[in-house]
């Protein structure tokens, strides 16, 4: 992948199962949806193992270890090792192991995720202020975690205590609805404190870093439904990437997407893994995908044609990101998802 700006999504005249040699598989929202898998994910993500493709999970969610996650994939359907699911909790474990003597104590903000992960790094949790951490580290806890822990967090920050986030999201999904996530408390412990954490988690580099280090990946594709989470972590990360419909994105913030936020590929959902992806070519003023043609025009995105919806989502792609160059695209394209359905 390269940094330049990118102005379309890309084709590829090989299934993508075969162009790369692991997925970096996001979960919410593109494998599962409130504990339940998403429709053809289970069976698309067998047919990739079949393939050759290493599956790996990837998940900013600090509070499950990767035991649980892993459980949780092979009751799905998916048999899944423990050693193919990469936390943010692990990130930020390490990030902290780098800059704190082996043995310290870490105060702990969150759940047993964080705990298992810095035992992991030799590093000792502890649960109080008073008991000397080296550091502080914050990930997400769960509803049932108690208000007084983030007084704990904020008295060692005050010491000068250096503090760690697992990550910022801001939100997290449920069953439901959306729930506060761990952006949430740690903006609870900067407003108390001034200061500011070192994070891990996507779309920072850090995270990255402890996904190619655990999964060996040479020809990585990052799978993901966010744009500010995974698709900007494999723009950070130099490496492609593949947006399915299946989450938080829809048509109209892909057309808005600034240049770290536009994905390599687009596909509805991870049947996407399986086959090649199409072709946008330019035609006169327009982008051609399938049997639609997209232009910009000077206030408004114009799509003609007909054929498969996803093929004018493409189109689309091309023409906005184009106009947009840099920036993001500020076109109206309300009409011309209208007419694909999106």
């Amino acid at each position: 992948m390269s940094q330049g700006v990118r102005t379309s999504p890309e084709g590829s005249g090989r299934p993508l199962s075969e162009a790369y040699d692991t997925a970096l598989l996001d979960l919410d929202g593109v494998v599962y949806a409130g504990g339940n898998a998403i429709v053809h994910a289970v069976e698309s993500l067998e047919v990739a193992r079949e393939d050759g493709m290493h599956l790996a999970y990837v998940t900013n969610n600090a509070l499950r270890t990767p035991d649980a996650v892993a459980a949780h994939l092979s009751e799905l359907g998916i048999p899944t090792g423990a050693g193919d699911v990469i936390t943010s909790a692990q990130a930020v474990a390490r990030l902290i192991s780098e800059q704190v003597p082996a043995g310290s104590r870490v105060l702990v903000i969150g759940g047993e995720g964080l705990r298992v992960a810095l035992r992991e790094r030799g590093l000792e949790p502890v649960e109080s202020a008073d008991d000397d951490p080296a550091a502080v580290v914050q990930g997400y806890g769960g509803p049932e975690l108690q208000w007084g822990r983030f007084a704990e967090a904020s008295y060692a920050i005050a010491r000068g205590v250096p503090w760690f986030a697992s990550n910022t999201d801001l939100t997290i999904p449920s069953g439901r609805g959306i729930a506060p996530g761990n952006g949430a408390a740690v903006e609870v412990v900067r407003i108390a404190t001034g200061a500011e954490p070192q994070v891990a988690g996507k779309p920072l580099p850090p995270m990255h870093r402890e996904t190619i280090l655990r999964t060996g990946a040479e020809r990585p594709l990052v799978v993901g439904d966010r744009l500010d989470t995974d698709i900007e972590g494999a723009f950070n990360g130099d490496v492609d990437s593949l947006l399915v419909l299946t989450g938080v994105t829809d048509g109209a913030q892909l057309l808005a997407a600034p240049p770290h936020h536009r994905p390599t590929y687009v596909d509805a959902d991870l049947r996407g893994l399986l086959t090649g992806q199409p072709e946008i070519t330019r035609k006169g003023d327009g982008y051609q995908c399938g049997g639609w043609t997209a232009t910009a025009g000077p206030e408004q995105l114009s799509l003609d044609g007909d054929g498969e919806a996803l093929d004018g989502l493409r189109a689309l792609c091309a023409a906005a990101w184009t106009a947009a160059g840099d920036g993001s695209c500020t076109l109206d394209g309300e009409k011309a998802l209208a007419r694909l359905g999106l």
